[in-house]
């Protein structure tokens, strides 16, 4: 009966989520407290539900925290300097531009965060892609391909998601397939190279004397105005860099361009610093990040006010992430500890041949990224991952295995393809193409990545053929 109460309450939450008959955040919470009163838990709920939040407390703080901490580098101007140094090494060669944008991608994907990085980039370099005549899916299916890959960060939603769901941290989940990530930003450069070199060859085919090769103009443009997120305007430097800011904006008196200097040297330290700490995890990845941003507001927003004013700006993205994982720890909280996760583990061992339960990790990463169009990114993390998990430690397989495996195949929120996920929209609307066109130009080059990813891993352990 558990295990039936299981799957249909996951059957249910895939279907609302899909049809959008409720939201994720009401059908994580709501569902999963339904099951448990059917299944006779009601003494039992709130010792559930309190310590399924409990668990993913610390990865909640962690995203809240890191997403904060990106805001502002972002806000600071910490990846202007790249945008003008790569259009300017482009120089107008569409070659060279579809590898710059393969490069800032995955600079500015850092923050793991696809709505920014899509805002930054696509603004950046549309332009660009417009002013030499080039395809901008050229444009979109590159910077599908650099967020991919770069989102598996611990930081990123996918990771996010796996270790909240099974309840580990970033040394069992992350740094094991951290080689793997390296395949894939290698492939990504060269799939932007090969896309690359067909749009220069289309171009030239289009005029005799070859495509246009000077931007200099355009860059010259872009170097008179501060890049598309600026904190210039009027001659003062604002604490906030939102383009279009209303009249309650708060601005900083203009820095003198040596202390501009070396805010930008510390920001770029400290970020570089962070990422060190976080790979050898010198403290939990929560601490530091808070430590981080702690720091980093500090240094640049010393006024209450103006830091009054940054929290004000991003709160809502802190709390639409951060009430998403609370939800999911709700969900997981229930299903474990009424035990229906491990009675529909069972039951999928009984049918999964015994032959196959060395392979699930293999499986899982290969179908993961098809599956992204069909699931959404909580429903396959929070619903389906957990089950898998289960099912393969079932076969004596770690059910880290099957985390390293779904971040490398479901990236729903990195690689952009999937109607499902909000961000996606983002990046064709800015980009200027359709999702029908946009899916079939690049969905073959995802595909690829986490095939590539998928063997770097079996290459280097992170899982077992």
């Amino acid at each position: 009966m558990l295990a039936a109460l299981g799957f249909a309450t996951i059957a249910v939450l895939l279907l609302l989520t899909m049809t959008k008959r409720a939201s994720v955040l009401v059908a994580l919470i709501l569902l999963p407290v339904l099951a448990a009163l059917i299944g006779g838990f009601a003494g039992d709920l709130g010792e559930l539900i309190l310590g399924g939040l409990s668990k993913v407390a610390p990865t909640g703080i962690m995203i809240a925290f890191a997403v904060l901490y990106f805001s502002l580098m972002v806000d600071a101007g910490l990846f202007d300097p790249l945008i003008r140094g790569l259009l300017r090494v482009a120089r107008g060669d569409p070659l060279r531009i579809t590898v710059a944008t393969a490069v800032l991608t995955l600079c500015v994907a850092l923050d793991g965060d696809g709505a920014s990085t899509f805002l930054i980039t696509v603004s950046a370099l549309l332009p660009v892609y417009k002013r030499l005549g080039m395809n901008p899916l050229v444009l979109s299916g590159v910077v599908c391909l650099g967020a991919g890959v770069m989102n598996m960060v611990p930081w990123g939603g996918p990771t996010v998601r796996a270790m909240a769901a099974l309840k580990l941290d970033s040394s069992e989940v992350f740094n094991p397939v951290l080689p793997a990530m390296g395949f894939g930003v290698v492939w990504v450069l060269v799939a932007s190279y090969v896309l690359g070199r067909r749009e220069r060859n289309r171009l030239a085919a289009l005029s005799p004397q070859g495509p246009a090769t000077d931007v200099r103009e355009g860059e010259d443009e872009r170097d008179d105005r501060e890049p598309a997120a600026s904190t210039t305007t009027g001659g003062e430097r604002q604490a906030l860099r939102a383009p279009g800011d209303g009249p309650g904006t708060v601005r900083v008196p203009p820095l003198p361009r040596t202390w501009r200097t070396w805010l930008n040297i510390f920001n770029l330290l400290l970020t570089i610093a962070l990422v060190v700490c976080l790979i050898q995890e010198v403290l939990p990845l929560p601490v530091l990040f808070v430590l981080g941003f702690a720091i980093a507001l500090l240094v640049n927003h010393p006024t209450w006010e103006q830091q009054q004013a940054l929290l004000d700006k991003h709160a809502k993205s802190v709390v639409l992430v951060t009430t998403m994982i609370f939800a999911a720890g709700v969900l997981t909280g229930i299903l474990t500890g009424t035990r229906m996760i491990d009675e529909m583990a069972e039951t999928l061992v009984s049918v999964v041949p015994d032959s196959f339960g060395s392979h699930l990790p293999v499986a899982v990463a290969v179908t993961g990224m098809p599956l992204s169009l069909v699931f959404t990114p909580d429903a396959y993390y929070f619903g389906v991952l957990p089950v898998l998990a289960e099912t393969a430690q079932g076969f004596g397989t770690d059910p880290a295995e099957v985390a390293r495996a779904a971040i490398l195949g479901q990236m729903t929120t990195g690689f952009p393809l999937s109607p499902l996920t909000a961000s996606t929209f983002i990046l064709v609307g800015m980009s200027g193409v359709s999702l029908g066109e946009h899916q079939r130009f690049i969905f073959r080059w995802a595909f690829a990545t986490t095939l590539v990813m998928t063997a770097g891993a079996l290459l280097t352990g992170a899982f077992p053929l």
